[in-house]
């Protein structure tokens, strides 16, 4: 990604948007970060980039579409990678732990529901709140 994705997305490469872009490519696909993780990371590999800047980059990324960020209950804003194509996803939530899953049956099903109820599906998120069985 990186570079030519940010020149694409109409965006100036900048050290701290390159920097987050790694750290959200190498965090890909199943693990979600929130600003904070970012954050922490950067300053664990010797990157002294500011949080209010990591803030303001998620935002911009969020804007130009490189990103998609996702308010789930009971925590904070996390942040992946926009990959196009469609996933949901399951938060465990005694760990708060975030696992993607796609299924083909039930998007169609959303897409018949819809239908069936005199409309046509414009966009649509599932998240399933699991406990993990024993």
């Amino acid at each position: 990604m990186e570079s030519l994705d940010l020149r694409k997305a109409g965006l100036k490469v900048t050290h701290p948007r390159v920097r987050i872009l790694q750290l959200l490519e190498q965090n890909s696909p199943h693990h979600h970060l929130n600003a904070e993780e970012i954050y922490r990371q950067l300053l664990d590999q010797g990157d002294e980039i500011g949080l209010a800047t990591v803030y303001r980059v998620l935002t911009q990324f969020e804007a130009a579409g490189l990103v998609l960020k996702h308010n789930f209950e009971g925590g904070h804003a996390v942040y992946e990678l926009d990959r196009g194509g469609h996933h949901y996803h399951m938060v465990d939530v005694d760990t708060g732990r975030i696992e993607e899953f796609e299924s083909e049956e039930i998007e169609r099903l959303q897409h018949e529901v819809a239908r069936q109820h005199g409309f046509q599906l414009v966009d649509h998120s599932l998240v399933l709140y699991v406990r993990k069985t024993k």
